[in-house]
């Protein structure tokens, strides 16, 4: 299981009671910078963004590409280490709203971890150092350090040895 902290709701699906959860100002601004940060071609300029404005831990020389959808109602929840490469069109999930609750948790990606293209990854999960993320992958359960990892559901391909001795 994610490590994600659960919130019960009554009456209507959780996503009506979204506003009890996090302030409409914040992701009104989360929005805008998020959608400024998506088009813009500096990879610097991005991680002053998401460090400023959105509270996101991220390391010296992280590359986030163009597209990247980090979660905009809760940011903060985002850590990623140094040196990693976020691809094309991935979106990083740090809540999710069900019909009877909903779920926040921490996603931690650590140093020098290459996410593939239009991957998802959901509330809760830990990358470790060094994976790699196939493109398209949901990222649904932690990513030992390590390990290559792809599919949808995800499956691991290699583990930390395997890949090792495959150099």
């Amino acid at each position: 299981m994610r490590k994600t902290e659960r919130f019960q709701v009554e009456d209507a699906n959780s996503l009506w009671h979204i506003y009890k959860t996090v302030s409409f100002w914040k992701v009104v601004k989360n929005f805008i910078v998020i959608q400024l940060a998506r088009y813009t071609p500096f990879l610097s300029v991005k991680n002053w963004l998401y460090r400023v404005f959105l509270r996101m831990t991220v390391g010296k020389q992280t590359s986030f590409a163009l597209m990247v959808m980090p979660d905009v109602m809760f940011p903060e929840k985002i850590k990623v280490g140094t040196n990693s490469v976020i691809g094309y069109n991935t979106t990083i999930l740090a809540h999710e709203y069900l019909i009877k609750e909903y779920r926040i948790g921490d996603v931690i990606i650590g140093d020098e971890v290459l996410i593939g293209a239009n991957t998802t990854i959901l509330p809760g999960v830990t990358i470790g150092d060094g994976a790699v993320v196939s493109a398209g992958t949901l990222v649904h359960k932690d990513v030992p350090a390590g390990a290559f990892v792809g599919g949808n559901p995800m499956q691991l391909i290699y583990s930390k040895e395997e890949m090792e001795n495959r150099s």
